[in-house]
């Protein structure tokens, strides 16, 4: 006689087989890139390693936020720093040029009361010896042009004038306005009349 199985011997061994097929699929999705169910070892070591990768990428992006904060800071320091230089130099030079106005508003008084004029001569000249001198303490240099051979990066010419001499063909016979160099750079070139 043959005795039938009840209905849960069946399924248990079935079981195996069921377990099997399991396997076989979750094999084939990892080896397809797919990423596995969760609660499984390979979906916990991907989501790690998402988990890694995102407070890096957030890091880097706070780190970036906070340098590019700092550059704004410091460019807008460096500016109002400059501004700052560029006040208090201008006031540092006026300063200086106060005794010499002062001296001029003298000169001025002078020249309206007295009768003297040698004097008011010789206190205009002291007055443009300071004015000079100052210059002198701050760079400022005369460029020297004339009799000099023209030379178009220092001079500015105004006018030509036909000369019979051959050796001032070419050379500053005239300044009509004084050059200026400030540490070796020319802010203001020298009007030259140039023999022609």
């Amino acid at each position: 006689m043959v005795k039938k199985k009840s209905h849960e011997e069946r399924h248990d061994e079935s079981m195996p087989e069921k377990e099997t097929t399991d396997n076989k699929t979750n094999t084939e999705s990892d080896a397809s890139g797919q990423q596995a169910p969760e609660g499984e070892p390979g979906a916990a070591v991907k989501s790690q390693a998402e988990e890694e990768l995102l407070g890096k990428l957030t890091e880097m992006q706070d780190r970036y936020l906070r340098l590019s904060a700092e550059f704004d800071n410091y460019r807008k320091r460096t500016l109002r720093e400059k501004i700052e230089l560029s006040q208090s130099g201008s006031e540092s030079a006026i300063k200086r040029l106060l005794p010499v106005i002062d001296d001029i508003d003298r000169a001025m008084i002078s020249m309206r009361t007295s009768d003297d004029c040698k004097a008011v001569k010789e206190g205009l000249e002291l007055i443009y010896s300071k004015i000079n001198e100052y210059l002198i303490q701050n760079g400022v240099k005369v460029i020297d042009a004339l009799n000099e051979p023209f030379n178009s990066d220092v001079h500015e010419a105004v006018t030509t004038v036909p000369v019979e001499d051959g050796k001032l063909k070419g050379v500053v016979i005239d300044v009509t306005q004084k050059g200026y160099t400030l540490n070796d750079k020319v802010i203001r070139f020298p009007k030259v009349v140039v023999g022609e």
